[in-house]
């Protein structure tokens, strides 16, 4: 997937939106999809001249506890004296969003009116959560087929092939956690 691309995208739209003021759960560190969403949402806001200040990056693991304690540090930085409240957290996938979501709820604060929230993958579960989750669409199934397609294609012979890169974009899908 074209990860950099897609969270590049998607920051363009949420300063197009209004947000100015942003966080990013972003993940475990050194791993590469982490580290292309997050480079890639830090040039979207570059493009529109907004800041990411290196506090409000907060790392943490792919799991929905992990975008619960990422959320929960986001929270604790808050406050008068320190950091004012993102506008906007973006996690970089969907399952760090659900438990940033949660953890959003436990502290009281509603989606999007306190603070907007956004992921990456648009996973099914999606489907069920409310407020509906701003996200980068990308087609898991399809890419499931493509990968099998080329594994299966180059088996028949036996001999070594050059690596291949099939690029497969995003979409930015905008729903009501952000808007």
């Amino acid at each position: 997937p074209e990860n950099a691309a897609g969270a590049e995208a998607l920051a363009r739209a949420m300063v197009a939106v209004g947000h100015r003021r942003f966080a990013v759960l972003a993940g475990p560190r050194g791993l590469l999809t982490a580290r292309d969403r997050l480079d890639g949402f830090r040039a979207g806001l570059a493009a529109w001249n907004v800041p990411l200040e290196p506090a409000q990056v907060v790392h943490g693991p792919f799991t929905r506890d992990g975008g619960y304690e990422a959320m929960s540090a986001v929270l604790a930085a808050a406050g008068p004296g320190r950091a004012p409240l993102p506008d906007c957290v973006f996690a970089v996938t969907d399952v760090m969003a659900m438990g940033a979501l949660a953890r959003l709820r436990a502290g009281g604060l509603a989606v999007p009116a306190d603070i907007a929230l956004a992921g990456f993958d648009d996973i099914g579960t999606l489907r069920d959560v409310y407020p509906p989750l701003t996200t980068v669409r990308l087609p898991l199934t399809r890419m499931g087929e493509m990968a099998a397609e080329l594994v299966l294609s180059e088996a028949g012979d036996g001999l070594p092939r050059a690596p291949r890169v099939i690029p497969v974009p995003g979409e930015v899908i905008l729903r009501q956690s952000t808007l």
